[in-house]
């Protein structure tokens, strides 16, 4: 991959404004107490966008007890446009965070110690969004179109290496699906569980062009720690990972607990429908081929080398920088 300038220059930036700050109350504390003074962790988690289906699972373990019963006390953290999560990691001000597999290696190779825990989705949901009257089918269709996009994403250079976007406008995305419902020649970057249903009930039909039938699957709805938590604290780590886990199957089973709870954390326009329709859609992305529901978040060094490989041919410079090994463990996991 040929890491944005914009990218690399927000986290140096978040890096050196959180590292300029005081680390006073605001600095998340590892231990808290209960009425009776018994010590429990306190475990914050920060999400890389605004809650949505893609964390059901960790909302559903915060909303059903089941963090509580494993002795948790668990402050989930929205994210946006910006969220710096590798730094917030980096500097102890959360102990686990939510990203996608590209992003882990992206922050490996800015030397970041960044290592996932456990990967939600196994496929990718990643998709582009066109109107079913754009006339376009296919990735080839998008020349003349313009793309609504977050600048410096992963799959978005893998598609410029595959020359889908020579004849493409890029412009920016603002996570709204607006533009695509006034003027059939936008397209947008979406999650094929979400962006899609939003379209629909503005009364546009859409298409969704899966990224992943292009050759670039990495994992997505991916938790993530630094490796200085796992080497200082390998039980706190197994606990809240095997409850998220927990978390999961739940969700998978009957969003309804876990939706509320998303719906009562976003503010920005989420609604009840959109929660039903992406707990639905994103069962076959994190059960593919009748995979079992026990052996979600699993990952494997097979799909980790091939990730990293990619990145690397996207930018040779990189290459020997990131060991896949290195960028994830499964340790943590129930089996």
């Amino acid at each position: 991959m040929l890491v944005s300038r914009s990218l690399t220059s927000l986290v140096g930036l978040f890096l050196v404004v959180a590292i300029g700050c005081s680390r006073s109350k605001d600095t998340v504390s590892e231990i808290t107490s209960t009425e009776g003074g018994t010590p429990i962790p306190r475990v914050a988690v920060q999400l890389n966008w605004y809650p949505e289906a893609e964390h059901g699972g960790v909302y559903q373990a915060f909303a059903d007890g089941t963090y509580a019963a494993a002795g948790l006390d668990v402050d989930i953290r929205p994210g946006g446009r910006a969220t710096p999560v590798a730094p917030e990691l980096e500097l102890g001000r959360v102990q686990f965070a939510m990203a996608n597999a590209d992003d882990v290696v992206v922050f490996r190779r800015e030397g970041m110690d960044i290592v996932a825990v456990m990967a939600v989705m196994q496929m990718s949901p990643r998709c582009i969004l066109v109107r079913e009257d754009s006339g376009v089918k296919d990735f080839a269709g998008l020349a003349g179109m313009t793309l609504q996009r977050q600048a410096g994403r992963s799959f978005l250079e893998f598609m410029r290496s595959k020359g889908i976007l020579d004849q493409v406008t890029e412009v920016p995305y603002h996570g709204s699906v607006s533009s695509l419902v006034a003027d059939p020649k936008i397209a947008v970057q979406a999650y094929s569980f979400a962006e899609p249903l939003l379209a629909r009930q503005q009364g546009v039909e859409v298409r969704t062009l899966m990224v992943s039938d292009l050759g670039w699957n990495p994992y997505s709805s991916v938790l993530i720690t630094s490796g200085k938590l796992i080497r200082e604290n390998p039980e706190q780590v197994r606990t809240f990972v095997q409850a998220t886990q927990q978390g999961w199957k739940n969700y998978i089973s009957d969003s309804a607990v876990g939706n509320a709870a998303i719906l009562a954390a976003n503010k920005h326009g989420m609604t009840s429908a959109a929660l039903q329709f992406g707990s639905r859609e994103l069962v076959p992305l994190a059960l593919p081929n009748e995979m079992s529901i026990d052996e979600i978040g699993t990952m494997s060094q097979s799909r980790w080398a091939t990730l990293v490989k990619q990145m690397e041919d996207l930018d040779p410079g990189s290459a020997g920088k990131v060991k896949p090994s290195e960028c994830f463990t499964d340790e943590f996991l129930t089996r």
